[in-house]
């Protein structure tokens, strides 16, 4: 399997998914001004065309960044505070440290040469500046595109204008044949009806049609769906009587916002009752959503489940939706403004609240089965179908944190998604979510008790191992007076986490061994028994009882082979590796360490893998390639401290690093260890996972 999209080097950019019509000497402005200036917000009204000017430059301009341009859109982030957490999701970074966001952002960033482009900033002003001007402090060939209603008034900005686009008889010279209002209509009029062209015969109506729609794009686009059913003429007839009863038969000319509400509305009454009633329902999703999604959400009260595609597809033939094709099937996104209209109309419906909850319920609903089946054989699946959802994740987690009575609810959703939060790279996220929803519901219960073991899960992950020890022990506590024997247990395994990260052998074995007793059974595969044989193991290890270290490990790895779980399966790789290290088989431990990544880099586990790598390392120093070495500690490191606390901070896993950092040192002398150090250093975390798979072109490391 190919490595998330998120890690290419050349950056997540969207497909652009029609045709880029004009806008010449803007697109030139633009790129010069991202020349002179390190932040250039493009501004405009709704529906001129900003996300998609944006787009296209960045498109353009790809190869002039070495390390790629990044896309991360916030049009249906309502959390300022999430801002940094969206941005770190759309570099691909795995985010598992519980230092402050923009510390793990400026780290990661650092001297790279990136473009950012940060879509639809408007409803989050404030925390945008403030972002944009830290990271451009600190990360010196950092450039910012951002889109947004109005200037983010950030320092070192520069703002440019995106207008309308100039319609005939703007310039008495220009030929209307070339006019970019006029072919914007005649390319997508084409899409629609395939021998539709701007000829003698129309171009006069084309040209007064664009007038009236003040060259708004999206407007434009809009009325050129309708030549399916209609001519050019009746467009334009049926447009101007619509214009002249919102204007008050004025002939004076709408202000643009109220023309493109004009062309939005006219769009919206020429739809069928049931696709208007669709438009509305479906504005309750972020992002993309499938078909199901849409089913559960939306049928009902007027529309039947039955009948939801073919009212889909409807929408998708009016271009109100896009319809697209994703690595977890077919998906579909309103956009932004047409969202907004939708919502309005959801609104005047009186179906907001409802719509909102049957949302919230929906992505409960998907979190609970995803947390049912993570140890089973789709696990990697549902990696990519949760990172997916994870703007309607969001979503529905504010709606149950904002409202008091729904704070319950929101602590079963959150604690559902512990496997988003652990094994799917959101861990600062997670612990984020957890904490608010601890601090709406206080009173012990065991949605309570459940949100406290995985934060106490999260915390270990983090390295912050007092907060996790603080986490299961108050857990342990509200099980005990909600009557929880599962959470007590549970809480029971994560101080068994704890005591291991601190080097606490005697207390981490019998704490593990009370977990691993209780979930014989079979429940809990995850995050119970397997996690806790794995630690055990380890614990047993770090005490020189490798047999029966091994013994638990080649056990645990039937286990998750049986039942299709690859997760923990790359962890018991990875003890497994620590064993045939020590007794001598060199060989095989290499090839379990290079087994545990095989399977991490599917789920983006970084910390996953620079334990591993950490492994390697010392395995190379032990066969002889000290340079190796160095090379993997440079590149290790560097990682550890951009997605995390190097080794979790825990003396479970820094004595061992420390041991060969100084053997390596003292084997290939200060100068050179130092050298070949820093040359790991400049591997990117592809790169990285590349080169300890032997799938590298190790000379370049020498240049």
């Amino acid at each position: 399997m190919a490595t998330p999209s998120g890690w290419r080097r050349e950056g997540n950019l969207p497909a652009e998914l029609t045709s880029f019509v004009g806008r010449t000497r803007l697109l030139t402005t633009i790129r010069q001004r991202l020349h002179d200036s390190r932040l250039v917000t493009v501004t405009g009204i709704g529906g001129v065309g900003k996300s998609r000017t944006a787009l296209r430059i960045a498109h353009l301009m790809r190869q002039e960044f070495k390390d790629g341009v990044w896309y991360a859109d916030l049009a249906r982030l309502q959390d300022a505070g999430m801002v940094q957490h969206t941005i770190t999701a759309s570099l691909g970074i795995a985010d598992q440290s519980h230092r402050a966001g923009s510390e793990t952002l400026a780290e990661w960033l650092g001297d790279r040469e990136i473009l950012l482009i940060l879509d639809t900033c408007e409803h989050l002003v404030d925390a945008c500046a403030e972002l944009t001007h830290d990271l451009l402090t600190r990360a010196p060939n950092l450039r910012i595109i951002a889109t947004s209603r109005r200037s983010l008034n950030a320092p070192g900005e520069f703002t440019v204008a995106v207008p309308p686009l100039a319609v005939p008889g703007d310039d008495p010279s220009e030929n209307p044949y070339t006019n970019e209002a006029v072919q914007l209509f005649a390319v997508r009029g084409s899409a629609v009806v395939p021998d539709f062209v701007v000829d003698e015969s129309n171009v006069q109506a084309v040209s007064e049609l664009c007038r009236r729609l003040d060259g708004i794009p999206l407007a434009i686009e809009l009325a050129a769906v309708r030549l399916r059913a209609l001519s050019v003429e009746q467009i334009l007839a049926l447009l101007a009587d619509r214009f002249s009863l919102l204007a008050g038969a004025s002939r004076t000319a709408l202000p643009r916002h109220q023309t493109l509400r004009a062309a939005i509305g006219w769009s919206h009454e020429l739809c069928e009752p049931a696709e208007r009633l669709l438009w509305a329902r479906l504005s309750v999703f972020a992002g993309d959503f499938d078909l199901d999604a849409a089913r559960y959400v939306c049928a009902g009260d007027g529309l039947d489940a039955a009948t939801i595609l073919n009212v889909i597809s409807g929408l998708v033939d009016k271009s109100i939706l896009f319809s697209f094709t994703t690595p977890v099937g077919h998906r579909y996104r309103l956009i932004d403004t047409l969202r907004q209209y939708g919502a309005e109309w959801l609104e005047k419906l009186g179906e907001t609240e409802a719509l909102r909850r049957r949302h919230r319920d929906h992505y409960l609903e998907l979190a609970q089965r995803g947390e049912h089946s993570w140890s089973g054989p789709r696990q990697v699946q549902w990696y990519v179908r949760m990172r997916q959802e994870h703007d309607n994740i969001r979503v529905a987690l504010d709606y149950c944190l904002f409202d008091p009575i729904e704070a319950r609810v929101g602590l079963e959703l959150v604690s559902s998604l512990w496997f988003l939060w652990v094994a799917c790279g959101f861990a600062r996220e997670g612990a984020v979510y957890l904490e608010r929803a601890l601090a709406a519901s206080r009173v012990p219960s065991k949605e309570r008790c459940k949100a406290l073991w995985v934060l106490a899960y999260i915390r270990s992950a983090q390295g912050d191992l007092p907060g996790a020890l603080a986490a299961a022990e108050e857990c342990s506590n509200e099980a005990v007076r909600a009557g929880d024997s599962g959470a007590v247990i549970l809480a029971t395994k994560m101080q068994g986490t704890t005591a291991m990260l601190q080097g606490d052998a005697k207390k981490a074995t019998a704490l593990l061994g009370v977990a691993i007793e209780f979930h014989r059974g079979g429940r809990e595969l995850n995050p119970g028994l397997l996690p806790a044989i794995v630690e055990l193991s380890m614990v047993l290890f770090a005490q020189g009882d490798y047999e029966e270290a091994e013994g638990l490990l080649t056990d645990c790895v039937k286990v998750c082979t049986e039942r299709g779980e690859q997760w923990l399966r790359s962890y018991a790789w990875y003890a497994t590796a620590q064993v045939q290290r020590a007794t001598g088989r060199h060989g095989e431990a290499l090839e379990s360490c290079k087994a545990s990544v095989r399977i991490k880099r599917h789920f983006h586990d970084v910390l996953g893998i620079v334990l591993c790598v950490d492994v390697m390392a010392g395995l190379y120093l032990e066969m002889g390639r000290p340079e190796y070495t160095a090379h993997l500690l440079g590149a290790a490191q560097t990682n550890w401290r951009t997605f995390g606390l190097p080794q979790f901070g825990a003396p479970f896993f820094t004595n061992e690093h420390e041991q060969c950092v100084k053997e390596c040192r003292k084997l290939l002398g200060d100068a050179a260890y130092q050298d070949a150090y820093n040359r790991g250093t400049r591997l990117s975390l592809t790169e990285l996972i590349e080169y300890a798979l032997d799938e590298f072109d190790e000379p370049s490391l020498a240049d």
